[in-house]
């Protein structure tokens, strides 16, 4: 039996970038899995794991051979026919298919199948060596890691994401020889940068980690993330805070240090006099500290730094944490002071000055847009129009504070500051954050309705305007992020209960987007010339664009949270006007599905939906809405049917009226028993012309009351 040893590759460079990091770990570690057993090398490959410091990529597989296992060789040769000549002789064939095996004719064998005969040879080619292998394995893993922009260094002719030093390659406690990226493999690695400033002998794979642990590397992304967290728990309690230590923050942390180290560190509290989402941008974004918060969420003078090393004197350290801190914290403080000394209304004139786009205008144009639509939509929601429209004046304004210029992503979060503070109402002030509301995947909706109309009103004219000049998405290509503002739209309007008809505020937008900004998203046909439009034509097309692009994007939020594609076209299918209409229709038939009858139902449908379409096809008009006359019955079961179908009905209108479609299809899913009786027992086509229109009209009238919440034939 093999004897199966721990493999393992260890790639040292220089500091890698620690936002790619993991992904590249992850890649290295599915390229390697992938090349073993692309070539049947029986490894524990379940059980591999990948490995990451700022300056390796390493991967650990348990339980590998020591060489793939042997396989069995077959190749066919000509028919035994066409082996031999009329004097029993090897045909020229034979004799070439005998010296391409290496073999003679008399060692090649018959193979007898129920289509005739062949001479084969076979033979058992023993597995090679993984450590044969393995150079190229490690080769075609590091060329499909995720590096969009490799470098090259010194005069090489590979490339890398960072430069590489040193190459350690090992099976058990054998050295697997070979050379990748112009290094050439052997058990020596290196420490910590600082603290270990040697080489390191590794004697074999499974004491690689000990090794690195005692070079003061940890090598385990985890362990080095379980070691900051708690570091800085510790440190936080001594000074009764908490810590905002949130996931991102604690990866980049993890992938900057090979050996973190926790240091608590303070700043002046005259500081604390600026919003705290300045300072805890700047210690966040810039620093990559970690801020501290008392237990009612106020911002404190304490923050933590992570250093790479364990210093005989982390009080120095502090002191240049300290003090790199300090002048960022100075500038934001003289940002915050000089703004104050400005109202918010007053830029409203200098919006005039800078351009959005140039076919749209000026921020300050784009404003008058935003404006008018938040009139329209507030009254529509029940909001204070007067609100929403000095919100949309004023929404644009901090852009051109001196704070949102150093800190563009604080746009919003200090138009809500200087707004409280120069006696604009908290709902004003409040909305003019919440219109940038959801920021991020996973980020809240605005949370007053004020600030869900401006938010609203701000994603239609950006959709519109951005698709009317001819610069919608493409590929990876999205300058103005219309895809995150499209989510952020549906999101808005789904989440907030906001019962807007989608296609009308699209038309609403669009009315409000200059005709020449039409006219420039035009793109010239194959003759050269642009296609003669007039502006209607262009903003109907425009609309039905804008109303897919949106649909678009919804597919994937659904998809995350479980719900199935044809689930999603079902509902799509009957075009319900709102997204909370649609939203409230998809639950419905998600549902729906899991009931029972559901299959059975959704297969009848179907069936109806198909015997409808030849009809309408054939009669060159559709059957739904035409007349059932009971007096044209024949069969027990379309009147069964019909009275069935009745019953519901009259028993589903109220809950239709009331848009509640979940018990709408429960009482629709009781028809199962007389759709399915129908169908056994009916002939639809009858020779009789006006007993199958009946039947067909009755056929309609099914085919309506389900397509009421949605085409469960799509189901």
């Amino acid at each position: 039996m093999t004897e199966h040893k721990a493999l393992l590759i260890e790639l040292g460079t220089e500091e890698l970038p620690p936002k790619a990091l993991d992904d590249l770990a992850a890649a290295f570690l599915r390229g390697i899995c992938d090349g073993l057993a692309k070539r049947g090398v029986a490894a524990e490959l379940d059980l591999a794991r990948a490995y990451a410091s700022p300056r390796r990529l390493a991967v650990h597989v348990p339980g590998v051979p020591k060489a793939q296992p042997e396989q069995a060789i077959e190749r066919r040769g000509p028919a035994l026919g066409a082996a031999f000549d009329a004097e029993g002789l090897p045909s020229k064939a034979l004799l070439g298919f005998a010296q391409s095996c290496g073999v003679a004719v008399e060692q090649l064998q018959k193979l007898e199948t129920d289509k005739g005969a062949w001479l084969v040879w076979r033979t058992v080619k023993p597995g090679q060596a993984v450590a044969e292998l393995l150079p190229a394995i490690v080769d075609e893993a590091l060329k499909g890691l995720p590096i969009p922009r490799p470098m090259r260094w010194a005069d090489h002719d590979y490339s890398f994401v960072r430069p590489v030093h040193w190459l350690v390659m090992l099976h058990g406690a054998a050295i697997v020889d070979g050379s990748v990226l112009g290094l050439h493999s052997g058990r020596i690695s290196r420490g910590h940068r600082f603290m270990h400033a040697k080489p390191v002998h590794v004697a074999d794979a499974d004491g690689w980690l000990d090794a690195m642990r005692a070079s003061r590397v940890l090598a385990d992304p985890q362990e080095r993330r379980q070691r900051i967290r708690e570091q800085v728990e510790q440190l936080t309690a001594q000074t009764g805070g908490v810590p905002r230590l949130d996931a991102a923050l604690l990866d980049e942390l993890a992938n900057l240090t090979e050996w973190p180290t926790a240091i608590a560190c303070t700043f002046e509290r005259e500081f604390l006099s600026v919003p705290p989402e300045a300072l805890v941008t700047t210690m966040v974004a810039n620093q990559k500290f970690v801020p501290v918060f008392d237990v009612d969420g106020r911002l404190t003078e304490h923050f933590i730094g992570i250093a790479n090393i364990e210093s005989s004197d982390p009080a120095e350290i502090r002191k240049g944490y300290e003090r790199v801190i300090r002048p960022r914290f100075a500038d934001a403080k003289f940002f915050w002071d000089e703004d104050l000394k400005t109202p918010l209304a007053s830029y409203q004139e200098q919006l005039k000055r800078v351009t959005y786009q140039q076919a749209l205008g000026s921020l300050w144009d784009k404003s008058v847009r935003v404006a008018e639509l938040a009139r329209i939509i507030a009254n529509r929601v029940g909001v204070d129009a007067g609100q929403a429209t000095r919100a949309a004046a004023l929404g644009k304004c901090d852009l051109l504070t001196r704070m949102v210029g150093e800190f563009p992503e604080l746009q919003g979060v200090m138009g809500r500051y200087y707004a409280t503070h120069h006696g604009e109402s908290d709902e004003v002030a409040d909305a003019l954050d919440g219109q940038y509301q959801p920021r991020f995947g996973g980020d809240a909706i605005a949370r007053s309705a004020l600030g869900r109309v401006l938010a609203v009103a701000e994603r239609f004219d950006t959709l519109v305007g951005i698709f009317a000049v001819g610069m919608k998405p493409g590929g990876n290509k999205d300058p103005f992020a219309l895809r995150r503002a499209a989510l952020g739209l549906a999101r808005t309007l789904i989440e907030g209960g906001m019962e807007l008809d989608l296609r009308g505020s699209f038309v609403e937008a669009l009315e409000l987007v200059p005709d020449s900004a039409l006219q420039a998203g035009l793109r010239p046909g194959k003759d050269g010339n642009s296609p003669l439009l007039h502006a209607g034509q262009r903003r109907a097309i425009l609309c039905e664009e804008l109303v897919a692009f949106v649909f678009d994007r919804l597919r994937g939020y659904y998809a995350e949270q479980g719900f199935s594609g044809a689930q999603f076209e079902a509902v799509l299918a009957v075009e319900p006007g709102t997204l909370p209409d649609f939203d409230r229709r998809l639950r419905a038939v998600a549902e729906f599905t899991r009931r029972p009858e559901a299959a059975a139902l959704a297969a009848a449908n179907k069936r109806v939906a198909n015997i409808l379409r030849k009809q309408a096809e054939e009669a060159g008009a559709p059957v739904i809405g035409r007349t059932v006359d009971p007096a044209y019955f024949e069969a027990d079961a379309e009147r069964e049917l019909a009275a069935a179908l009745a019953s519901a009905q009259q028993d589903t209108a109220e809950a239709l009226a009331a848009a509640d479609y979940t018990a709408v299809l429960g009482r629709l899913a009781q028809l199962q028993s007389p759709v399915d009786m129908f169908f056994d027992s009916v002939l639809v086509n009858a020779d009789e012309p006006a007993v199958r229109a009946n039947r067909l009209a009755l056929l309609g009238q099914l085919k309506a009351q389900f397509s009421a919440v949605a085409d469960i034939a799509l189901l």
